[in-house]
């Protein structure tokens, strides 16, 4: 039997290799997928083959999930539960499917993840294996009743690693689960489980990895211009890069101004409340220039439409949706949504806050003569707005003059003066 492994080289799958590669009597093929982990890649092929795999694939994946994933995610402005910026759940989709390509050209019969039995990521990769490899057969171990016996918790897989000389930077002292990719790093699980733990204070604050404590952030404040061309981000301060060196960059600026963290209890697929924290430094800087751009492109119903989709949109790609059919066809309306959005923001980042200062379009549909109040000659004429206050109001007056007005509250005091 072959089976190739969905490899981090952390807790669960460094414990996985040896666990998989003898209960199943397997060769075990891991695969790490480079989606913006950076240092934490370093050293990832030795490590799997010391510890039973016979082969390691670490695949560049950044500038696909930058362009293929993360750009079309943010053009639908996609968040789920008004607070995550999905950087975990965008990840999955891009390398299960890197997964299966491996898959395929080894000829493996199965495909294994050391996701747990209680989270998201578990639904994630499989409904992708599900959507383009229906054939391949699905090892999860933590819902294999064996798997949690030997391991019921972090405290004996850390032991374990220990045991068997594996090195991994969860510890007993910092029993946290941490992920990261170019959009994001959560951090869950262990000491963070208790929602009352605050991670900011000066002894548990090294945490962090991507942002400064917005306290420590600089004093003084720094602009940044982000142009956008049909809804995406093409340059950063009038310089054209990839998408993946676009949020390169805005992560370096962003992570200086402590921008872009966010602690919060999340709704988890399988049912129950989860508390993650998560650094966004990039990814905040784009969605919040992305937004302030269709202020001035995007037509008033056309956005308000767009805007009822995006819980749906968000719940999908958390949920682990990616390829399913109606998400690639909302794309293809929020890709719609975006053809003029066109132009140029301007912020200004200071201590974990960004300011709108400037935004300017080829396609702005803001008509300064209809919006001054100086009365200045134009499309819009005040005598219409009586027309149109009155239809508007026909069926409040029609209600009041059938059933009644409605309990509009206490009566203020009224005192003549």
């Amino acid at each position: 039997m072959k089976i190739v492994l969905a490899y981090s080289g952390g807790l669960d799958t460094s414990v996985l290799v040896n666990w998989l590669k003898n209960h199943y009597n397997a060769e075990i093929i891991t695969f790490a997928a480079d989606v913006g982990q950076e240092e934490e890649l370093d050293g990832l092929a030795e490590k799997a083959k010391a510890t039973g795999a016979s082969a390691h694939y670490t695949v560049d994946l950044v500038e696909e999930f930058a362009r293929d994933f993360i750009y079309p995610m943010m053009r639908g402005n996609a968040m789920y539960e008004n607070q995550y910026y999905l950087g975990t759940s965008i990840a999955r989709p891009l390398i299960a499917k890197a997964q299966i390509a491996i898959a395929r050209k080894e000829g493996a019969d199965a495909v294994s993840h050391g996701a747990t039995g209680k989270g998201n990521d578990q639904v994630r990769f499989e409904l992708t294996y599900a959507a383009l490899a229906p054939d391949l057969q699905i090892i999860s171990p933590w819902r294999m009743a064996e798997f949690r016996k030997q391991f019921p918790g972090r405290k004996e897989m850390i032991a374990y690693c220990q045991e068997q000389k594996i090195p991994i930077e969860a510890s007993a002292k910092k029993p946290y689960s941490m992920d990261r990719n170019l959009l994001h790093i959560s951090y869950e699980a262990g000491i963070l489980e208790d929602p009352w733990f605050d991670p900011t204070t000066d002894e548990n604050k090294d945490m962090f990895k991507l942002t400064v404590d917005p306290a420590d952030a600089p004093n003084e404040a720094e602009h940044v211009d982000l142009d956008f061309d049909s809804g995406d981000c093409v340059a950063v301060n009038g310089e054209k890069l990839s998408p993946g060196d676009i949020l390169k960059v805005l992560n370096t600026l962003a992570g200086k101004h402590g921008i872009g963290r966010v602690d919060i209890v999340e709704n988890r697929f399988v049912g129950m409340k989860s508390r993650g924290i998560y650094e966004t430094p990039g990814g905040t800087i784009l969605l919040n220039a992305r937004k302030q751009m269709e202020t001035l492109t995007l037509d008033r119903d056309l956005e308000h439409l767009r805007d009822s989709l995006i819980p749906k949109y968000g719940e999908l790609i958390y949920n682990g949706f990616w390829y399913a059919p109606e998400r690639e066809a909302l794309q293809v309306f929020f890709d719609k949504s975006q053809e003029k959005v066109t132009g140029t923001v301007r912020l200004k980042l200071f201590k974990g806050n960004i300011f709108t200062v400037g935004r300017k379009s080829p396609y702005s549909l803001y008509d300064e003569d209809v919006a001054s109040m100086e009365g200045v000659m134009s499309d819009y004429n005040p005598d219409d707005a009586s027309g149109f206050i009155r239809l508007q109001g026909l069926r409040l007056r029609t209600r009041a003059k059938t059933q009644g007005a409605p309990d509009s509250g206490p009566e203020p005091k009224l005192d003549r003066e």
